[in-house]
């Protein structure tokens, strides 16, 4: 008689564990889904070009619609000038003149700072969507979230940059040994929004890169040039009188802030998730939009 109220004790235990409330699964299809939009997935290169192309014509767009506020510009250039020199670190000018002597050398960092800042961004996009797929939206969502906010620091903080500060004399490289080299300078200054160099998005930008490089390439060599670009950018931007060294501060906030983002979204660095994709379907999202549509019709 024991054996058989043992029998039927583990009965009904087992008949009665399976039941669950449907209140209780809930949370578990929530994270499901959360999974599933968090997951990166294999990218389209349609998708990926109207991407880039519509967030840096609206970077752009809003970057010279701030007001170019020149006083306070200015006021804030010789506050961080101040600084600087509380700090023993106000060297950009000494910098600026040794390089303005060397003809050769300064008129390559005028094309330096005109187009590496997008042909290297650029590059490495182009690398992380070929080579590895899997770590690409977690390392596209760094660079943009550093550039959205560095949108912010143009706003509060209008900057002039330090050849355009009143008597200070610097030198603006690209007048001088007339070279292209700047959309604040010269014919192009009217496109661009000249008070806005805090942060630096050359420095968020090239560090960035190098980081990324870093991380993700295998070759030794490739990874020492990829901390060596945001190093010599760092002394083009000063040697141009583009920028302050706090300028570049500001840009790695923004890149850290970057980096924090995504980190929280997907869970890991870009360099510690798998390098191919784990889901190859469509994106959550884009499977709602496309099931609403289909029931439309």
């Amino acid at each position: 008689m024991g054996e058989a109220s043992v029998k039927a004790l583990e009965t009904r235990t087992d008949v009665s564990s399976p039941n669950v409330t449907e209140r209780d699964t809930r949370p578990e299809g929530r994270h499901t889904l959360l999974t599933r939009l968090r997951a990166p997935r294999r990218p389209r290169i349609w998708f990926e070009i109207l991407l880039i192309g519509v967030s840096y014509w609206t970077y752009s767009l809003i970057r010279n619609a701030v007001p170019e506020q020149k006083t306070a510009a200015l006021a804030n250039a010789d506050w961080i000038w101040r600084v600087e020199h509380s700090l023993g670190i106000a060297v950009e000018q000494s910098v600026n003149h040794a390089v303005n002597s060397v003809t050769w050398l300064v008129v390559g960092m005028n094309y330096y700072y005109a187009t590496l800042h997008f042909v290297v961004t650029v590059g490495v996009l182009v690398w992380i969507y070929r080579f590895h797929p899997g770590r690409y939206a977690a390392t596209r969502l760094i660079l943009f979230a550093t550039t959205g906010v560095a949108l912010v620091g143009y706003y509060c903080f209008p900057l002039a940059p330090p050849r355009l500060m009143n008597g200070q004399h610097f030198v603006d490289t690209v007048l001088v040994h007339h070279t292209w080299g700047s959309m604040a300078s010269g014919n192009l200054k009217h496109m661009s929004n000249q008070y806005a160099a805090m942060p630096s998005m050359h420095i968020g930008w090239s560090l960035w890169c190098g980081l990324t490089i870093f991380a993700v390439a295998s070759a030794p060599w490739a990874r020492i040039l990829g901390l060596l670009y945001p190093a010599a950018t760092l002394v083009v931007i000063v040697a141009t009188a583009n920028h302050f060294w706090l300028d570049a501060v500001g840009g790695m906030l923004c890149l850290a802030f970057g980096y924090s983002l995504s980190r929280a979204w997907y869970g890991s660095l870009p360099h510690r998730l798998p390098r191919r994709p784990v889901y190859a379907g469509p994106h959550p999202a884009t499977a709602a939009v496309l099931n609403r549509f289909r029931g439309d019709r």
